[in-house]
């Protein structure tokens, strides 16, 4: 049982190729670009990760040891169905003998876990660092936003205003020229009633004669 679970693994986990890149990826910032009102934004976007672990591990400034049997190999080894229904104790046991025959040094192994700990957590932080820088970022849009909108809104209610103020700019002319044309229409009555004979049958009848005969 102990060969076959030295033989778990195809090949060494500490192998992978190394990628080019850091494994520090910051949040992306592209060069300002104006929006139809003529605000400059930035175009920020999310923070990239790092999905492969061995890619991140590789890209750390201080790799993990390269060992036969590192602790990634034994987490590997430790979930196998070889060990599958087996008390922790006995899990235990059966895990130490197998290192043992494998000639794995125990120190070597929890040396391996603590670098492999810190390369996560120092990528951890970074990459909490650029989250949060591309928060502020983001905050820092929407607050040149907020008060491009208001700006904005404040320039279109006045224009708003100003429209509706020659509206009732115009609604108060007619008014004024409907007053007058009252007192044009009344003057011009009063003054046609003192033309009409008093036998005749009324101003109505009279203009309505007199337009006939114009027309002829």
């Amino acid at each position: 049982m102990f060969k076959r679970m030295l033989q778990i693994s195809g090949g060494n986990h500490q192998q992978v190729s190394t990628s080019e890149s850091n494994g520090r990826l910051p949040a992306v910032v592209e060069p300002e670009k104006e929006n139809v009102s003529g605000l400059a934004v930035k175009n920020a976007h999310a923070p990239a990760l790092l999905t492969d672990f061995e890619q991140l591990y590789q890209s750390a400034s201080a790799r993990p040891p390269r060992l036969a049997y590192g602790v990634l190999k034994v987490a590997e080894m430790l979930n196998s169905q070889h060990l599958a229904g087996l008390k922790p104790e006995f899990k235990r046991a059966a895990l130490l003998m197998a290192l043992e025959a494998g000639g794995a040094k125990l120190e070597d192994i929890l040396q391996d876990a603590i670098v492999r700990q810190r390369i996560l957590n120092e990528y951890e932080e970074a990459r909490l660092r650029d989250l949060q820088n591309f928060e502020a970022v983001i905050e820092e849009q929407n607050r040149a936003l907020q008060a491009e909108m208001e700006r904005v809104t404040s320039q279109y209610m006045a224009r708003m205003q100003s429209n509706l103020d020659e509206v009732a700019r115009a609604q108060d002319n007619f008014r004024v020229w409907q007053k007058r044309k009252h007192q044009e229409a009344q003057g011009i009555s009063d003054a046609a009633n003192c033309c009409v004979p008093e036998a005749a049958a009324g101003l109505t009848v009279v203009l309505e004669r007199a337009s006939a005969a114009t027309a002829r």
